[in-house]
């Protein structure tokens, strides 16, 4: 198996750490019953934490299409490895480190990880091209 495409697999652990994080922190804060019922009500306002789990998970979603389109067009492509593993790993490395990063209030070395999954992004649609 290539390593874009082992990345995308562990990427789907990833995005499920990002929405478990999410529901452990805003659950509490919102309750049970709003989770559960229709949500047409206003959403209380999240918290310190919440709010960044939240707003980590938004962001993780903004780039998360772009990494699998790529990951499989490389793999149809039959242009795996080389710079598209390298962008790949970048991207996956980069996206593990921000939501702790974000989580902790970080400043700097989150916009850093961020920067390096983006940089990832443009290696594995250099590689495509």
């Amino acid at each position: 198996m290539t390593l874009e495409l082992q990345l995308l697999a562990w990427s789907v652990l990833l995005l499920i750490a990002h929405i478990a994080v999410q529901g452990a922190l805003v659950s509490p804060l919102r309750g049970l019953a709003w989770n559960a019922g229709p949500r047409d009500e206003g959403q209380p306002p999240l918290g310190k934490y919440p709010g960044r789990a939240q707003r980590a998970l938004e962001n993780f979603k903004e780039t998360y299409p772009a990494f699998i389109a790529l990951a499989l067009a490389l793999l149809v492509a039959d242009k795996t490895g080389g710079n598209g593993a390298l962008g790949a790993g970048l991207w996956f490395g980069g996206r593990v480190a921000y939501l702790p990063l974000y989580l902790f209030g970080v400043p700097w070395l989150r916009s850093l990880a961020y920067g390096v999954s983006l940089a990832g992004l443009v290696l594995m649609l250099a590689r495509l091209l």
